[in-house]
C-alpha cells in the first residue's frame, strides 16, 4: 500500500460518505423487472387461505389470484409463477389433475392470461408433486421408485395443456433426466414454439422447502433425494446445466437461492442465457419469523438477501416479496 506521510493514500471510504454517493457507485441494483412472484391457487375455496408457515402469503382463489396478478403488473414485476393446489380427492397415483385441461392450474392460467394478457410473463410450474397422492414429482414403478421415463411422458402432456391454457413460460421442476428435451419436443409438436422453458437446472434436496409443503398441500411420503440434487455437490450442477442447455432450455434456474450462492455464481459465469434463482419458502419464513420477534430489521434484511442473490449473478429472482419490493423500489426512484 502506498503511504503518504502518516496517512493512507487510498481511502475507499470516500465512496461511502453519503446515501447519494453510495447509490451512485453501487455495483448492483434491484429493479422491479428482476422479480417474479410465485403464487398458489387452490381449488374449491371461497376465500383465500393463509399459509401459517409463510406469514403474508396465501392460497388464492381465482378472484384473488387475478387481483394479485394485476397488482404485480402495476408494481412493475416481470412475471408470475403459478402453482396449482387441487382438491385432495382429485389426487391420484398418476397426477391426472395436472394434465386435465380443466384442472386448477390450467383454469388459473387462462384466467390470469385473460386478465393481464402479455403485460406479465405468465409462468407455470410443470411438475406432478401437487397432483399425486404420494406427493412425488413423478409416477412410481412397481417398487415404489420414481420412474424417470414414464414421468417424462406425463411432463410432455403437462407442457401441452399448460401452453394451451396460456403460459408464456413452462418451468419443468421435477429434476427428471431429459425433461427439458421432452418438454421442448412436446411444445413444438403442437405449434407452441414461442413458449419458453425455464429449466430448474440445479434444484437441491433442501430442508428449506418445509413451508412450501404446506402451501401446496403436499402428500409427500418419503423424500426426493433420488432425483433432487445432493447439497454437497457443485460439479453435478454444472453437468445438469450442460444437459439442459443442450436440450433447449431458454433460461436456467438455481433453487434454493441463498444457501447456494456459490452455485448461482458458477452457473451465471458459465452461460449466455438468462439465469434465475428462487428464494424459497424457508428463506422467506426465516426472515419473517426473525423480524416478527424483533431480532432483525425486516425491510433491510429482505433487501440485503435479494441484493446478495442479484450480486451472485441472477438476472431474475423468484421471491414471495416481489410485489412489495417492486413497490418500494418504485417509491425510491
Amino acid at each position: 500500500m502506498t503511504v503518504y506521510g502518516s496517512f493512507p493514500g487510498a481511502r475507499p471510504r470516500r465512496l461511502r460518505t453519503t446515501p447519494a454517493m453510495r447509490r451512485m457507485v453501487a455495483e448492483n441494483r434491484l429493479h422491479p423487472a428482476d422479480l417474479i412472484l410465485p403464487a398458489f391457487v387452490r381449488e374449491g375455496i371461497a376465500e383465500p387461505v393463509a399459509i401459517s408457515a409463510m406469514p403474508g402469503v396465501q392460497q388464492h382463489t381465482l378472484e384473488t389470484l387475478r387481483k394479485a396478478a394485476v397488482e404485480a403488473v402495476e408494481a412493475g414485476v416481470a412475471g408470475i409463477m403459478l402453482f396449482g393446489v387441487p382438491a385432495d380427492e382429485k389426487k391420484d397415483a398418476a397426477g391426472t389433475a395436472g394434465t386435465d385441461p380443466d384442472g386448477i392450474l390450467q383454469v388459473a392460467l387462462r384466467e390470469v392470461r385473460a386478465e393481464v394478457g402479455d403485460d406479465l410473463v405468465i409462468m407455470s410450474d410443470l411438475c406432478l408433486d401437487e397432483y399425486t397422492d404420494h406427493g412425488h414429482c413423478g409416477v412410481l414403478d412397481a417398487d415404489g421408485r420414481v420412474d424417470n421415463d414414464a414421468t417424462l411422458e406425463r411432463y410432455a402432456e403437462m407442457a401441452q395443456v399448460q401452453a394451451d391454457a396460456g403460459a408464456h413460460v413452462v418451468g419443468p421442476s421435477g429434476m427428471m433426466d431429459g425433461q427439458v428435451g421432452v418438454v421442448r419436443d412436446a411444445l413444438d409438436t403442437i405449434g407452441k414454439e414461442d413458449v419458453s422453458i425455464l429449466a430448474y437446472t440445479a434444484k437441491y434436496s433442501s430442508a428449506f422447502y418445509g413451508p412450501f409443503r404446506e402451501a401446496v398441500g403436499s402428500s409427500l411420503r418419503g423424500d426426493r433425494k433420488t432425483y433432487q440434487q445432493d447439497p454437497a455437490n457443485l460439479r453435478e450442477s454444472m453437468r445438469e446445466l450442460a444437459l439442459d442447455l443442450d436440450e433447449g432450455a431458454d433460461m436456467v434456474m438455481v433453487k434454493p437461492a441463498g444457501p447456494y450462492l456459490d452455485v448461482l455464481a458458477k452457473v451465471a459465469e458459465a452461460v449466455d442465457v438468462p439465469v434465475a434463482a428462487y428464494q424459497i419458502s424457508g428463506e422467506y419464513a426465516m426472515i419473517e419469523a426473525a423480524a416478527e420477534r424483533g431480532w432483525i430489521d425486516r425491510e433491510k434484511a429482505i433487501m440485503e438477501s435479494l441484493l446478495g442473490i442479484k450480486r451472485a449473478g441472477a438476472n431474475m429472482i423468484l421471491t414471495y416479496w416481489a410485489t412489495e419490493v417492486a413497490r418500494g423500489i418504485g417509491r425510491e426512484r
